[in-house]
């Protein structure tokens, strides 16, 4: 199935305790079906001391499942679905993602 959402896409949360939050997707698990998005799903992690990094508590980004996120819309910022369509003819022909919502692309 070809990805939907990708890395350095602006998703909205659907469902969860920071359901309505926004952020990029910094990192994709695909074999996981799981989504990171910065500043969403924040946890406190113990971290040990050593030579690169400091320790004590820090918080960070958790996964979240794909299906609590949804890109957001370019125009309005609002939860959409995504669609695929071709552009151009022959060989010049182009496969590109589009916002259902208002029919923009969104890397054409």
């Amino acid at each position: 199935m070809a990805a939907r959402i990708k890395k350095g896409d602006k998703v909205v949360v659907t469902s969860g305790r920071d359901r309505g939050r926004t952020g990029e997707v910094v990192e994709m698990r695909p074999s996981e079906g799981r989504v990171v998005v910065r500043g969403v799903n924040m946890v406190k992690r113990h971290q040990r001391q050593s030579a690169q990094q400091e320790g004590g508590i820090i918080s960070k980004e958790a996964a979240i499942h794909i299906s609590n996120v949804a890109f957001a819309d370019p125009k309005d910022g609002k939860p959409t679905r995504v669609g695929f369509k071709f552009i151009g003819e022959g060989r010049d022909r182009k496969k590109v993602r589009f916002a259902k919502r208002s029919g923009v692309e969104i890397d054409g």
